[in-house]
């Protein structure tokens, strides 16, 4: 009966330690350190700090869904049914002092999609995922200096010298640049040190041949998988898996002040611009298969520029900004997120020589990324600088001159550059009047 004495979910809870129960089927549990949550959990605070391993070796043995299904089967436990649950506070003690010893375990997770992860490929869940990233030189929270309670910011872990300078990574040698497969390998045999060896890459890889075809074929889709369809490591190409292909940290790519479109400009007439040159050169030379190489990559280029131009469908919509605020061409603002600044890269094609699968993209594989409307209503907005809220129009450029605001959470608006920067124009003119 001494669940009673613990605070069950709610603001009470904020800034204590406790643990944390997800209503799904088999009630997961983790440890609460004080920060908001959802509806969708329960939250179980100690009335002694000292039994917080107690409640946690309940949950974690999953005695406490066992105990929790004998009076309620549904996915949201009430407060009243934790309230009932025959803890036996004494058997608790020391089942949790067996389990984690006298004092529960700090925060640790080995998955790379857990904000506290370390940032390391050894041990982790997914080390070639990790090895990729920190390659093009991604780095997870606490290797910026962020920290949590109980789990403080990280130093440097020696494989920072790996890390790509402009966060872009040919698949091939191109610009003094060794390839892909050759320079990931130097950071994993860091990682695993004496461990290293050419049996622990085979384990690695599982399947897949070589590092060169997971490379190729099978690292962005399992990327995107794991990292819930909102990649950070993108994987560009041609549509050829003999042609042109780069690995771009997502990050650099949408950096601040102009740092992404420099990022995709050097992609474009760097990386690729070598890339095509050699192309030219192999034609000249007569060597199979060039043509179509120069083909696919002479395409990718013209549809990197029109990112780079912002045009629609090429555009980026941001329905929470105002119309003279949003994007003129390749101008992402990171805190915007990968959904709306990856929509123009999802409107490119490949070049019909590389026979492409409907729906592809100059991504090697598509995210799975919907751009309808989003639950709820948007609070009353301005028309003039958020039109689309008032019956707009996605099929034409002019506002149809609708009355009501409606406040749908459409995305898959699209503005022409025009009407941005008209939009700027006539707000930088009021604001010189003013």
């Amino acid at each position: 009966q001494e669940i009673k004495e613990f605070g069950v979910r709610g603001e009470k809870a904020w800034g204590q330690k406790g643990v944390i129960v997800a209503q799904m089927r088999d009630l997961p549990a983790a440890l609460y350190l004080g920060q908001l949550y959802d509806n969708n959990t329960r939250v179980l605070i100690p009335h002694r700090p000292e039994d917080l391993h107690a409640i946690y070796a309940y949950a974690r043995t999953g005695q406490l869904n066992a105990d929790a299904r004998k009076y309620n089967k549904k996915l949201d436990v009430a407060r009243e049914v934790l309230e009932l649950l025959p803890f036996d506070p004494t058997f608790w003690r020391q089942k949790g002092t067996e389990m984690f010893g006298p004092d529960v375990p700090r925060p640790h997770s080995d998955d790379p999609t857990q904000w506290l992860f370390n940032g390391h490929p050894k041990g982790s869940d997914h080390p070639l995922q990790v090895a990729v990233a920190r390659l093009v030189g991604y780095r997870w929270p606490r290797q910026t200096g962020s920290s949590f309670p109980d789990c403080p910011a990280l130093g440097p872990d020696g494989l920072e010298k790996h890390a790509d300078a402009d966060g872009i990574v040919p698949m091939a040698s191109i610009a003094g640049e060794a390839s892909a497969a050759d320079r990931l390998r130097a950071p994993l045999a860091d990682a695993y040190g004496e461990e290293w060896s050419a049996a622990k890459l085979r384990e690695l890889l599982g399947e897949w041949e070589t590092l060169e075809d997971w490379l190729r074929d099978g690292f962005f889709e399992e990327h995107c998988k794991i990292f819930h369809q909102r990649p950070f490591v993108w994987h560009i190409w041609d549509g050829r898996t003999d042609g042109f292909h780069a690995l771009v940290n997502y990050h650099k790519l949408a950096g601040p002040n102009g740092e992404g479109r420099k990022t995709l400009e050097k992609l474009i007439y760097t990386y690729l611009g070598r890339w095509i040159e050699r192309q030219q050169d192999e034609v000249k030379a007569g060597k199979e298969g060039a043509d179509a190489r120069l083909t696919a990559a002479v395409h990718l280029k013209a549809e990197l520029e029109k990112i780079l131009e912002g045009e629609k469908p090429y555009d980026i919509f941001v329905r929470w900004k105002p119309l003279h605020e949003q994007p003129i061409g390749w101008e992402p603002d990171i805190n915007d997120g990968v959904r709306l600044n990856i929509r123009p890269w999802l409107q490119t094609t490949l070049a019909p020589v590389t026979r492409p699968r409907r729906g592809a993209c100059v991504l090697r594989v598509t995210p799975k990324i919907n751009y309808g409307k989003d639950r709820g209503k948007e609070p009353q907005r301005p028309k003039e600088d958020y039109p689309w809220f008032w019956s707009w129009d996605e099929r034409t450029d002019d506002f149809p001159g609708g009355s009501d605001f409606d406040g749908a959470r459409w995305n898959d608006l699209h503005y022409s550059r025009a009407a941005k920067m008209a939009a700027r124009e006539k707000r930088r003119r009021n604001a010189t009047s003013s």
